[in-house]
């Protein structure tokens, strides 16, 4: 697990400038990601957290209107940079398989893309630490390329793997989840990434009745 998260920031920190140069800020972002997120954001209630912020541009929406949100990340030049470009934002260095807030502190989790480097047998364990920080009825967004479940790809950065909306949905109720959504997109001309897109949304139920 350990060398996993040092591996992963290692690659990242080793080419955070050309990751900040193409992916870095939200106007770069494809709007119906931003309005996915917005419409997530703006159904939860309580402190936010980025999981995976990577260069904070995420964090910065998260955090309109005057919502508490916080970003993570493994590779510090992203934090470094989040720090100074997002300086009113509080970002921290760690990972969130071990996320820094007591127990159902958080309204909602953001993972945008960033649970696609966990190995796949990890994944449940990450799920799991999610539930336990966030509130009842507390909310999560995962973001995440669509493929054949757990097959790797030849990701530009870090070994990353597929997922789909019924296997991700799984993992989610066996930590505890309700599943309450989810999109699907293909990839179009000009987008940075050559993959189809997808994300699904769930909670932590309100009580077990």
């Amino acid at each position: 697990m350990i060398s996993s998260d040092s591996s992963i920031a290692a690659a990242y920190g080793g080419r955070a400038a050309e990751y900040i140069e193409i992916a870095g800020a939200l106007e770069q972002m494809d709007e119906r990601d931003v309005a996915a997120v917005v419409r997530w954001r703006d159904e939860t209630t309580g402190p936010l957290l980025d999981a995976g912020c990577g260069p904070g541009q995420w964090t910065a929406l998260l955090a309109e209107d005057g919502r508490d949100a916080r970003g993570i990340d493994l590779t510090e030049s992203f934090v470094a940079f989040a720090r100074s470009t997002y300086p009113g934002l509080p970002f921290e260095v760690g990972s969130f398989r071990r996320i820094p807030v007591p127990t159902a502190s958080l309204g909602g989790i953001l993972s945008w893309y960033s649970l696609i480097h966990t190995p796949p047998a990890e994944v449940h364990d990450v799920l799991s630490e999610f539930a336990r920080a966030l509130a009842p009825g507390g909310g999560l967004l995962i973001g995440f390329f669509e493929g054949e479940p757990r097959e790797p790809f030849a990701h530009a950065v870090a070994p990353a793997y597929y997922w789909n909306q019924e296997t991700l949905g799984e993992l989610l109720v066996d930590a505890g989840f309700v599943v309450t959504g989810g999109e699907r997109r293909a990839r179009e001309p000009g987008e940075i990434s050559a993959r189809p897109h997808a994300s699904v949304t769930a909670v932590i139920p309100r009580s077990a009745g």
